[in-house]
């Protein structure tokens, strides 16, 4: 009998309708169950997360622990007495726990930045003949930005300097970020001058990329820093290297080698793949196997190739933050979000599953065993132990080789499917791509795009304030509730909302990144700005690394005017509803780091040291005018937010409706002058 029990324990299987509000997920978790394929909904029913661990105040920084101090029945009545074997508080284990995350998230967004500037500088060393410079005005403007002359004193006459020459210096300049033994990042001037001082006032100007990562982890060794708010410092440091460093990096230096994105239609959701066609998901983050793998299926050759092997053409689609760079320069359909990576193999039409690095399940080698699916690795710091995947190392030296080999192995596995195969129908159709290029440009046209049109509608009350909504998808919440609850009311109640990672697929997915979506879901003035100008009411930006588009397209509205002088002056909050990665406490933290009130959903790692967590709800804020907050709740998490961006409106003095007034000549000569 107990064995049986035990049997019928292991056995326990997730609710398709409880796990996700989509129809397609729903019918995919159902369908991996009739299988007998277990799946990440299903290890979630079985495996319970450790509260102690949740709640930050676990240290397993020495052999002497995991040393746990859970919170008291009834919580902290006068003085926290709990210390671990070394004496460390729970103060100060959440402390090290939160900013170990954050060197993290930080390694994981920087180091993929690192990958593209050595690409970036094989391109400029004329050491990789199958990438190239696709825009040359964002290489001047970051080479401005670096400290890079893009101008050269000939005769007394300025002239252009060579765009080779730009690109070289510009790629050494950028490359140094990552390990310069002296100054500061450079890209910390791009920030507002009245944040530059916060930031100068406040000792957490990074010095360069790498060293904040390794102090952090020096930091938190057993016997070294034990001052929670000492702790947090370097926190904030290493994080402003990760959104104003690494993460901007990235964005800059994929946007010069492979086009700053603009506007693109596309469709979403796992309906996108296609069963008389090889199709080839690609999952992941960088950009860099990407951009050749679409190169590669366009090729005629490829193309004629796979028509021989019986399929109509091929198929890519992206999962994940590879998606989302897919989409916004080439139009790409996004298959789905973190959560249903393991799904689209259990369709049966995945040929070939194309990873490189972060948020890639171990078992998704696993599922593919189960179908005819190819699992390819791709990156030499992401290998998985089951040998039924296959290895094949990407290098920019010969990257479109490397590309046409991986494509050809999905093409000659279009034969090995059997015969019953199953792609949901659901799909919607999305726009992404907006950029701080692209939103200046929409808002006022080629010759008068400037961030001023966004200023007044915020300021005459059309638009209420801007909205950071962002993140990964979380197996211990219901798939994508927390998302698409929380931006459907944040735009009903006339909040735009910038989105990127798995926050953006979601909205797709749920029919938001479309103009049309404004006049179902928004307020009136929201509704009424985005018919005016053509927009949706939620604006795709990229990827989780992309986040650095949000803290620059925040810069344009403050130096647009009539908003304050700094990001914290701005009727403006982020959100990360679903969040579960290290790279999403580093996102927040630079966020709060700039200003930003910051509120995270599902659960908050520092719930255990109240203390500490007051600090890093209250106190950050007289340092930096941003601040973290928490709500599990979507409804309540969204009217935080709100309420916050109302408090800021107050504070600039236009928190009271304006009478529309029609003007006549005189008072518009009045105005211009």
């Amino acid at each position: 009998m107990a064995e049986e029990k035990k049997a019928e324990k292991a056995m326990k299987l997730a609710d398709p309708i409880k796990s996700s509000i989509d129809k397609a997920t729903q019918q995919m978790i159902a369908r991996a169950q009739e299988l007998g394929i277990d799946t990440v909904w299903d290890r979630a029913e079985n495996m319970k997360p450790c509260a102690i661990g949740m709640q930050g105040i676990c240290c397993k920084n020495c052999a002497m622990g995991p040393c746990r101090l859970p919170l008291p029945k009834g919580g902290i009545q006068g003085k926290d007495t709990r210390k671990g074997l070394c004496g460390a508080t729970a103060n100060t284990i959440a402390a090290r726990n939160f900013i170990r995350m954050v060197a993290g998230g930080a390694a994981a967004h920087s180091d993929h930045g690192r990958s593209v500037a050595e690409v970036f500088r094989a391109v400029a060393r004329k050491e990789s003949h199958d990438y190239e410079i696709k825009d040359t005005i964002k290489l001047k403007a970051v080479a401005e930005a670096l400290g890079v002359a893009t101008t050269v004193e000939v005769d007394g006459e300025v002239k252009d300097r060579d765009m080779d020459e730009i690109a070289l210096e510009t790629a050494e300049v950028a490359f140094a970020e990552w390990g310069k033994p002296e100054g500061e990042l450079l890209y910390l001037k791009r920030a507002p001058e009245a944040l530059y001082e916060k930031w100068k006032k406040a000792g957490v100007r990074p010095r360069n990329i790498d060293r904040e990562i390794v102090e952090i982890m020096h930091r938190t060794h057993i016997g070294v820093d034990m001052d929670y708010k000492n702790l947090a410092k370097q926190g904030v440091r290493a994080a402003i290297a990760d959104g104003w460093g690494g993460s901007m990096l990235a964005t800059d230096l994929q946007d010069i080698l492979f086009g700053t994105p603009y506007p693109m239609q596309s469709e979403a959701n796992l309906g996108v793949m296609k069963a008389d066609h090889v199709n080839v998901v690609i999952h992941g983050h960088e950009p860099v196997l990407s951009e050749m793998i679409i190169v590669a299926a366009q090729d005629q050759e490829m193309i004629d190739y796979a028509k021989s092997k019986g399929a109509k053409g091929i198929q890519l689609s992206g999962m994940c933050c590879t998606a989302n760079e897919m989409l916004q320069r080439h139009g790409v359909p996004v298959a789905g979000t973190f959560l249903q990576q393991e799904l689209a193999i259990i369709t049966g039409a995945c040929d070939a599953m194309v990873v490189d690095i972060q948020c890639i399940f171990q078992n998704v080698a696993n599922v593919a065993e189960c179908f005819h699916t190819k699992l390819i690795t791709t990156h030499p710091i992401a290998r998985m132990e089951q040998e039924s995947t296959l290895h094949i190392e990407f290098d920019e030296h010969h990257a479109l080789e490397d590309a046409k080999r991986i494509l050809k192995i999905a093409i000659d596995n279009f034969e090995n499917r059997a015969t019953e195969i199953m792609i949901p129908s659901q799909k919607c159709t999305q726009i992404g791509g907006f950029g701080v290029e692209s939103i200046e440009y929409h808002l006022g046209g080629t010759y008068r795009g400037s961030y001023y049109t966004l200023n007044d509608n915020i300021i005459n009350g059309r638009i209420r304030g801007i909205a950071g909504v962002v993140g990964c998808n979380n197996a211990r919440t219901r798939h994508n509730e927390g998302h698409i609850a929380i931006v459907k009311e944040l735009i009903k109640n006339d909040v735009i909302v910038l989105t990127t990672g798995c926050n953006a697929i979601a909205c797709g997915m749920a029919g938001l990144l479309t103009p049309e979506s404004a006049s179902v879901y928004c307020g009136p003035g929201l509704a009424e700005v985005c018919e005016t100008v053509g927009i949706p009411p939620v604006l795709h930006v990229g990827s989780c690394v992309d986040n650095s588009r949000i803290l620059l397209a925040a810069t344009e509205v403050v130096k647009a005017g009539g908003l304050g002088n700094d990001i914290s002056d701005l009727p403006a909050a982020g959100s990360a509803p679903e969040w579960m990665s290290e790279k999403a406490i580093s996102i927040g933290q630079y966020f709060v780091a700039s200003g930003v009130y910051t509120v995270f959903g599902y659960t908050f790692p520092t719930s255990g040291a109240p203390v500490f967590e007051n600090y890093l709800f209250h106190e950050m804020e007289k340092l930096y005018g941003g601040m973290w907050d928490f709500e599990a709740d979507p409804i309540k998490h969204a009217h935080k937010m709100i309420a916050h961006i109302d408090k800021k409106r107050k504070a600039l003095g236009i928190d009271k409706a304006r009478e529309r007034v029609l003007m006549d000549m005189a008072d518009r000569q009045a105005l211009e002058a």
